[in-house]
Formats: structure tokens, sequence, C-alpha cells
């Protein structure tokens, strides 16, 4: 072998492009030849060992086996190697941290409608969320001292994202403002470059794709990203068999939050989603359901109670709406089931309140 073809694993090639073609071009036909000569001998010797004793004497193909993978593996290497560029990175955890409250700076705003918005929070070094379905983070006002309640302890509330878990870079939120939301007006104050304390994931329901024949989302007001997640994550499984019905409940048509996403989800999905619309305060022209969720809009479009571990719903709004649909929730906990659910014969196992 010449000099101009010797092998150098171990320092860098003098000329970047050309070393890189010889070395490459030079190593691969060594290993090539190696396989080839161990490949010929193992034919030789199972074609001369054909008598009695060859089932004895055949020798495994594991070797060439991990012959071969080591041709890859070590292609592999030499092509990141001196092509200067380096193995793609895998992200093994969030950038969350579900015990402690992170500061994460506000990237952008934008305007969603007359009370809401979508905030933008930056991840660091373009690392997606990996928040698992379902669950939510919480949040808190990055000075301690700036949002409090009356008993002087810091003002934390729960927000479930609507970015895509594996969206890289971002953790997107839609908030509306209440009047009487202290935390929503301190973070619809906030201004590009501010920071929210934020810890998550906090884990909800642990869903299983096809678990359930039959899902129904009964959402109110800015209580429908929850049901967001769980149903975009549920619909992009290819496999998804389970057929999900959404009543969602608004005080006018232009409250309603999201609607382009339920309506393309409904057009990309019409055998597996249906979204039924009402409002409290509809104009003349409105086509859907006028007025507040009630027993015979449920009876009508909620799989019945009779399907038992076949039937699953889920219930997030305001605290008004979640106790007329399924029972007070006090806190985070579950409480008991009560409201319309439990007068149409809906067990506890049956409803989960967000």
């Amino acid at each position: 072998m010449t000099s101009s073809s010797r092998v150098n694993l171990g320092g860098s090639p003098t000329h970047h492009g050309h070393s890189f073609v010889v070395h490459f071009g030079a190593t691969m036909s060594l290993l090539r030849l190696a396989a080839t000569r161990s490949l010929v001998c193992g034919t030789r010797r199972y074609a001369t060992n054909n008598g009695p004793q060859a089932t004895q004497k055949k020798s495994s193909n594991l070797p060439y086996i991990l012959l071969g993978a080591g041709v890859a593996g070590l292609a592999g290497y030499l092509y990141w190697d001196y092509s200067g560029k380096s193995a793609p990175k895998v992200q093994e955890k969030s950038p969350l941290d579900p015990k402690n409250f992170v500061d994460f700076k506000l990237k952008k705003v934008i305007p969603y409608n007359h009370n809401t918005s979508k905030f933008v929070f930056e991840l660091p070094e373009d690392e997606a969320s990996l928040l698992p379905v379902a669950s939510c983070v919480v949040v808190k006002a990055s000075d301690p001292e700036a949002l409090k309640d009356d008993k002087g302890k810091p003002i934390i509330r729960p927000y479930t994202p609507i970015s895509p878990s594996d969206q890289k870079g971002e953790l997107t939120f839609l908030i509306k403002r209440y009047d009487n939301g202290k935390m929503s007006k301190h973070v619809h104050n906030l201004k590009e470059g501010d920071t929210l304390a934020i810890k998550g994931p906090i884990e909800k329901f642990p869903y299983k794709h096809n678990e359930f024949d039959e899902v129904a989302l009964i959402g109110g007001g800015a209580g429908i990203t929850p049901l967001l997640q769980l149903l975009t994550h549920a619909l992009s499984d290819p496999a998804n068999k389970t057929k999900f019905k959404l009543l969602f409940s608004n005080v006018t048509e232009k409250d309603i939050l999201l609607r382009e996403e339920f309506d393309a989800l409904q057009r990309k999905f019409p055998g597996t989603f249906e979204a039924i619309y009402l409002v409290d305060n509809p104009e003349k022209d409105w086509p859907g359901y006028g007025g507040y969720i009630n027993k015979d809009v449920v009876k009508e479009h909620v799989a019945p109670p009779s399907l038992g571990e076949k039937v699953k719903v889920f219930v997030c709004g305001p605290p008004g709406h979640v106790e007329a649909v399924a029972g007070k929730k006090p806190g985070m906990k579950q409480g008991e089931l009560g409201g319309i659910l439990k007068e149409l014969g809906y067990t506890e196992d049956q409803v989960y309140k967000f």
C-alpha cells in the first residue's frame, strides 16, 4: 500500500475533502475485502464439511452479521468524523421541571380575539417540551412579590399548552383574559422579553389509544385546551378507532376558541370526530344550539352509560360549567360525580374532570 492510501484513524487529514475520500474509500475496501474473505472461507468450510459430521462443525452466521454491522457503523463514524458534522442530538428530557419553577422568556404575543391571545414562550436550545398526554403545567409570576392572594401566598394556576409536545423551541398557551382573573390579567400584561415561572408536567389522565369505543369531550369557554391536547394526540394515530364527540359551550359565537382547529379536524377525520357548538347568546343566523348544555343535548350526542367501560366523558371549563355537567371539582381532586351526567346514569369511572 502506498503512503497516499494509508488509513489514518488517529489524526485529521491534511487536505480535508481529498483525504476523506481516499481514506474512507481505502478503509471501506479493506473492510469489504475482509468480509469477502471471511464469507468465502465460511462457504468453503461448509462445502467440504457435508459429511455425517457436518452439523457438528457447521459454523454460525453470527460473526458475519456482526462484521456487517461493524462495517456500517465504522462507515457512519468516518462520515461524521471526516465531514466535520456532529451526530444528531437526541433530546432525552424536557426543559421543564416537574418539581421546581423555571423562568421562561415570552417570545411573542399573538392576538386571537377580543379577549384572548396566544402567548409563545421560548424553550432553550431549540428543545421540545415533551409533555405527555394528558398533562398540564402550573404557572406563577417570576417576581414572587408581583402576584399574591389575600393570604399573601403566590397565586398559582394550571394551564395546558396548545403547542404539540414535539414542537421545538416554543411552548404556546391560549389564555383568555378575565376581569376577575388575577393570573390571566398578569399574563396579558406581560411584554415580549418578560418571563413567567412554569413548573411541570403535571400528569392528569394516562390516555391509551383505542382504550374506549366512544369518547365525549364536554368543554366550556377557555377550558378547551386539555380537550384539544387529548383529541389531537388520539386522532394523530393512524390506528385510531375511537369515535370522539365534542360539545363546546360558549357565551357568543365569537367566543368559540380554536374553532378553526376543530373544524379542520372534522374535515380530516369525518368518521371519528364531530364537533357541536353551543352559544348562550346566539345571533339570529346562528345555525347551532342556543343555551347551555342540557340533558337533551347530552342524550342526543353522547354515547349512553350502558356501554360501560367502553365509553368515557371528559369535562373541562369554568367551575360553574364543570359543576353543572359533572359535579363540583375540589382543586386537583375529582370530587363526587353530580350534575347532568349523574342524572343520566353515568358512573364516576366513566367521567373525568380536567
